[in-house]
């Protein structure tokens, strides 16, 4: 065995705000789909975030704020005390196994289906637009529906989603939260033109699309001080939804950035380039020299290996790395790399739904 630790400090300590990390190897929020209906974890769920606490950080996989957020089914909520006491399991057994997590907080905005929504309602959004693809609901897969505008004055109630979730992360025992403004989500769907016609203080310049996730951010900020609130962004990801970019990405998150900045967050998660699928970002677009605008430490994400982290690492460009898949087939995955064993690579179709296959019996190096 080789150790990789002597080249790089990506197996070193670092804090990302309050947050002390063992290392700099992050476990990126991974969807499994393994929940029932109510979205509660339970005692598998425990068992496989422990599995992987050597990680210097588990981002848990993005989880529902409220009966409305929700856009797929089998994902875990945060909104009830039911939740709260299940994602109590989990973090207490991620902390006994001498790891961090975060909540990541999530609202699918306009990509879900009237199945998977309160009273069979239509899905809420910036503006009435439709996006593309299939969810997937207990009834199999299904075409996203139409979603209605959100009006001016439902924004406070949509605010107050994300303060009941985080208030509920910090009962349930987590390190910190995440502000899930990417993939494009609720959030991400406010500050892309693409999906943003709005005409009110919402919608129209950059700043007043950059105001939802500002205006969430600050709330959760009140709740758990700066110092254990990160957020993640994806400038360019199509996907959830075929979603277009903002027509002016450079503009658009560098000013969010910016602003950003103002709160001292714990740290700033970039997926660069397209979710699971592709670093390639169009021309005219340099999210490193967006993520250098960020004063705080900055989480790089999306198909690295140990190669790419550490050259990365090393040109400071980041200051930590997020796998996501890789840490599915594999719990010991900071080991692994460390000391250069082999990888296992989990197939497709033991990402998502089941139960503990493919879930929590991958093996350590050890055996």
């Amino acid at each position: 065995m080789k150790d990789n630790a002597s080249r790089t400090d990506l197996f070193s300590p670092v804090n990302m705000g309050a947050i002390e990390l063992a290392n700099r190897i992050v476990m990126a929020p991974v969807t499994r789909s393994r929940y029932s209906e109510e979205g509660i974890p339970d005692d598998m769920h425990a068992l496989y975030y422990a599995q992987r606490a050597s990680a210097g950080l588990i981002v848990a996989e993005a989880t529902n704020i409220s009966p409305q957020g929700r856009g797929y089914a089998a994902t875990p909520g945060i909104w009830s005390d039911a939740q709260v006491a299940g994602w109590k399991k989990v973090t207490d057994a991620v902390h006994a196994a001498s790891g961090k997590i975060v909540s990541q907080l999530w609202h699918v905005g306009r990509f879900s289906n009237v199945a998977l929504q309160p009273d069979g309602a239509a899905p809420v959004a910036p503006s009435a637009i439709q996006a593309e693809g299939n969810t997937y609901t207990t009834e199999g897969f299904v075409p996203v529906s139409m979603p209605r505008a959100l009006d001016t004055a439902e924004i406070p109630g949509i605010i107050e989603q994300y303060r009941i979730a985080a208030r509920n992360a910090k009962r349930a025992g987590f390190d910190g939260v995440e502000v899930h403004s990417a993939n494009s989500y609720l959030l991400d769907q406010f500050l892309r033109d693409s999906t943003n016609h709005r005409s009110d203080q919402y919608g129209g310049s950059i700043a007043n699309r950059a105001r939802l996730t500002l205006e969430v951010t600050a709330a959760i900020v009140e709740i758990w001080g700066s110092d254990r609130v990160g957020i993640r962004l994806s400038p360019v990801t199509p996907d959830a939804g075929n979603t277009p970019p903002d027509s002016n990405v450079m503009a658009m998150y560098g000013y969010l950035i910016r602003e950003l900045n103002h709160f001292n967050l714990a740290y700033l998660h970039f997926v660069e380039g397209a979710t699971a699928t592709s670093r390639e970002v169009p021309d005219g677009i340099d999210l490193d020299a967006l993520s250098a605008q960020f004063n705080g430490q900055f989480i790089g994400n999306n198909n690295y290996d140990l190669e790419m982290a550490e050259q990365r690492r090393a040109a400071g460009k980041i200051d930590a790395v997020a796998f996501g898949r890789l840490f599915i087939s594999n719990p010991d995955l900071v080991h692994r790399l460390q000391s250069g064993i082999e990888l296992a690579i989990a197939p497709r179709e033991s990402y998502y739904g089941g139960g503990a296959k493919g879930y929590t019996d991958w093996p350590t190096a050890a055996g």
